[in-house]
Parts: C-alpha cells; structure tokens; sequence
C-alpha cells in the first residue's frame, strides 16, 4: 500500500500575499502542513510526499522543514482560478513516473487549513481503507449555518428564499437536517478517483471525516491573528 502525498501551494495569493509562507505564530504558514506530512510518513511507511508550487521563494522555505522538490507547477496551472484536481493530477502523473510507482491512494493537505492532526489523518485513513467502493474521503466541520433553516439565496424574481425550500419549513435549527462545512483542511483520494478523471471532490461515492476540534480555513488577514491568539495562548481544543 502506496500513498503521494501532495501539497499544493502557488504563490500568487490575492486574499494575503505570500500567503502560504505567512509567519503563523513565528513560524511559516506551509510549515505546520510538511510536519503533518512528515508525521503520518512515519506511522505509513510507504508514503512519500511532493510539494506543487510555481513559486521558488516557496521551495526554499519548504525546504527548511525537509521537504525538497524537483517539480515545478506549469503555468496553466498556476491562475486562481484553476482547480485543485487538475494540480493534483499533474503532481500525481509527474512524480508516479519519477518514482517508477502506482499509488495505491492519495493524500492532499490544505496549507491554509493547517489545524489537524495525525490522529485525525490516520482515522479517516481507516475509513476510506475499510469502504472499498468510496472513492475519496474529506474532511468536514460542523456548521454555523444550515441551509434547510437560516441560509438564503436569490430568487429569478430579486426576492430571497431558503437554499433548500421545502413544503413543510423547519421551525428550528436542531429540527433541520443535519448538514456539514468543508473545511478544507485534508482530502483523501483512491487512486481510481484520477483513474476516473473525477473533476470535483464530491462524487457519487464520496465519504466524509467529522473534524472532532476547532478548524477553519485562512481567508482574511484576521484570520491569521485569530489563530495566533489561539495558539499563543494554548485556547485550542487539541494538538497539532
């Protein structure tokens, strides 16, 4: 059993320049995901891990945590507007012929969703592993908002309406379907998923890791003080 890890970084951000090597409690950004990486190495022995970036001011500070490369992201796939499955299936194509080897999964970390750990890495590994139909695994949180009780969109008349309108509206959050948030933060991939030329993450046989802690993704320069304040201060929910 095989797995790529693969971390995906440009670095042209828009939000928050230099985002993926921003200091994040004096440490970059990209650093918290190569330690994960590496983590979960150790526990999954064959297991070897590429960073995709177009960026060298990138690779050298990926470097500083071990993590080197020899692949550089083309420029096709290098706009914010590409998708994280067409870089990933690039990377994968690139190092399974470098290496000579067929991955049996594969394993994306998020840089900017960094609050994770290897427990929760190698627990929804045993899920994906144990469901031999799913395709992919990803890892989500609960919701602040649900969109069958308190989350509008426009209608074609300008007027606004419930996401999921029904006939019979639910009266209480705690009434409504359960719903979860993508978090961003992991993602895992049977090889057959870049088999298939899957292009979004949610298929037909797609699974789903509930985040037992605090994580969110980093948008807005606030959010990386938040985070700081959070880590400083030891007001997590768990470890890194």
């Amino acid at each position: 059993m095989s797995v790529l890890i693969t971390i995906c970084a440009r670095g042209g951000s828009k939000g928050i320049p230099g985002k993926n090597i921003k200091l994040l409690n004096q440490k970059p950004l990209i650093g918290y995901t190569i330690e994960i990486a590496i983590k979960f190495q150790e526990h999954i022995n064959d297991t070897d891990i590429v960073l995709s970036t177009d960026s060298e001011e990138i690779k050298q500070v990926s470097g500083q945590f071990g993590l080197n490369t020899n692949y550089t992201r083309p420029d096709f796939l290098s706009g914010d507007s590409v998708g994280k499955i067409d870089a990933i299936t690039d990377v994968l194509r690139y190092y399974s012929q470098y290496k000579s080897k067929k991955y049996d999964y594969i394993l994306d970390l998020d840089v900017t969703s960094p609050l994770r750990n290897i427990s929760d890495l190698l627990s929804s590994f045993d899920i994906l592993k144990k469901n031999h139909d799913a395709l992919n695994l990803f890892s989500v949180s609960l919701p602040g908002r649900n969109p069958y009780y308190n989350m509008v969109e426009q209608k074609e008349n300008g007027y606004y309406t419930l996401v999921k309108k029904l006939d019979k509206p639910y009266l209480s959050r705690q009434s409504a379907p359960i719903v979860y948030d993508m978090n961003a933060s992991f993602y895992f991939f049977r090889n057959l998923f870049f088999e298939q030329k899957c292009k979004t993450v949610i298929t037909e046989r797609t699974m789903i890791y509930l985040v037992p802690h605090i994580c969110f993704d980093l948008d807005r320069p606030l959010d990386f003080d938040f985070l700081t304040y959070l880590i400083e201060n030891n007001k997590l929910d768990f470890k890194f």
